[in-house]
């Protein structure tokens, strides 16, 4: 597709306006104080599908509950599934249950820190395997979830239909060799409070100077 990526100039430009932005507004989330690869998965199975106020007091009972890979690999299942509750999509709990007994089992309680074995973990799709490469272990790896997808459209392509293919292909472009955390947390933050699905809030937008949907919300 022609077009589809952005001239070095502006990748700089679109790296630097948004990890300035998440430096003033970023969220202090509990899963944001901690690199512990269980953690992080834990947060990001969580936040699938569910909405983030949802997900901190779960997270902070199922810590306490559940603090290691071998405590839950080693938990019943109905008392995972209660644990769970009312998060929901409750396969969820399972699939997490399932990879801790992997990891203890097979990986001597660490979790793989290549994409290749995350995914051929039941339950890391390719989201999550790039969360985990970039929150837990530090990599440059790049992310596409509906926030971040939301995003990178409305910025690079206004109304324009585009593929997820595209999209992946973009979010590997735009990510910084620097502070890929950071840029990647900023990715889902301003998709979340500022680059919503209905009334996004444009005027507060560091990226409304080059966004191609702009003009879509801007008032005529």
């Amino acid at each position: 597709m022609a077009g589809t990526f952005p001239s070095p100039a502006r990748k700089r430009w679109f790296a630097r306006k948004l990890l300035q932005w998440y430096a003033r507004h970023g969220r202090d989330l509990p899963w944001r104080h901690t690199r512990d690869p269980y953690r992080v998965l834990v947060s990001e199975m969580m936040l699938q599908q569910t909405q983030v106020s949802r997900v901190i007091p779960k997270y902070r009972e199922w810590m306490r509950k559940y603090p290691s890979w071998g405590v839950l690999a080693k938990a019943p299942v109905r008392q995972v599934r209660d644990t769970w509750y009312p998060l929901g999509y409750n396969v969820r709990p399972i699939r997490l249950r399932e990879i801790a007994r992997t990891v203890t089992r097979k990986y001597a309680g660490r979790l793989p820190d290549t994409k290749p074995e995350l995914l051929a973990l039941k339950g890391i799709g390719r989201y999550t395997a790039g969360a985990l490469l970039t929150f837990a272990y530090g990599k440059r790896e790049p992310i596409l979830d509906t926030n971040v997808r939301r995003v990178l459209h409305r910025v690079f392509f206004g109304n324009r239909p585009v593929t997820d293919r595209v999209l992946w292909d973009l979010s590997a472009a735009v990510l910084p060799r620097r502070q890929p955390y950071d840029f990647n947390q900023a990715l889902m933050d301003l998709g979340a409070t500022v680059c919503t699905a209905r009334a996004p809030a444009c005027p507060g937008c560091p990226m409304r100077p080059s966004c191609r949907a702009y003009p879509l919300f801007s008032p005529a």
